[in-house]
């Protein structure tokens, strides 16, 4: 299946002025996820990677990019208002790059947790669902709920993709989190993941690869929305 690779600048309204990006347009697309990276890696990391080639495969288009502070290369995430402001960036642009395509958005770990911040502080213009590959519900062995109080102001659907060994979200906070937040919010649960997706092959039920599993899940997801 032809694939259109294409990279880009975004331009955003802090510093440093603009971040790069890369645009993965599947021949058969049916939506755009523009999708952020997690605190650690930047949006060429293998995890990333994998999770956009399987989304193609599933027929959905993906916009990555980079956060400012891993385009300057400084070690520390930026504040919610910088990340806000670049996820609505990165949207801005995927509707300028493929205007007929459904919009949706998320990321990896910190990515999707700054994409669910940038939506709660206003309508992303054109949003029609978010995805979050391993929200990160709280720090390693340090069990919390305070970093999901703002999903309650999320307004479009919300599909969780989880592992049950993700050590930063323990599943006796994470199910009653999504459960309350209503039709809103979907909750899957990924077989013998942790938090990047590695599993135990000889425990683990399912046979499928799990990058394979979630973007099949996502496509789903898509299709029962």
């Amino acid at each position: 299946m032809p694939i259109e690779i294409r990279e880009l600048i975004i331009r955003v309204s802090v510093p440093p002025g603009e971040v790069s990006a890369l645009f993965m347009l599947p021949e058969n697309a049916t939506h755009l996820l523009v999708l952020a990276h997690g605190a650690g890696a930047n949006m060429r990391h293998a995890t990333m990677q994998a999770i956009a080639e399987r989304l193609a495969d599933a027929g959905i288009a993906t916009l990555r990019y980079n956060f400012p502070y891993m385009e300057a290369g400084r070690p520390r995430v930026d504040s919610p208002e910088v990340s806000a402001a670049t996820v609505r960036a990165a949207a801005a642009k995927a509707r300028e790059l493929a205007p007929d395509l459904p919009l949706l958005a998320g990321g990896h770990s910190f990515g999707g947790r700054m994409t669910t911040t940038a939506a709660s502080e206003g309508e992303i213009d054109g949003l029609k669902g978010i995805v979050l590959f391993s929200f990160p519900l709280h720090m390693p062995d340090k069990p919390s709920i305070k970093r999901a109080e703002h999903l309650s102001s999320v307004t479009v659907p919300m599909l969780f993709l989880s592992g049950t060994r993700d050590k930063l979200a323990d599943l006796d906070l994470l199910k009653p989190v999504v459960e309350k937040l209503g039709s809103l919010a979907t909750l899957h649960l990924l077989d013998t993941a942790d938090h990047s997706y590695k599993v135990l092959k000889r425990t683990r039920e399912s046979k499928e690869d799990v990058f394979v599993e979630m973007a099949r899940v996502v496509k789903e997801w898509l299709v029962s929305s």
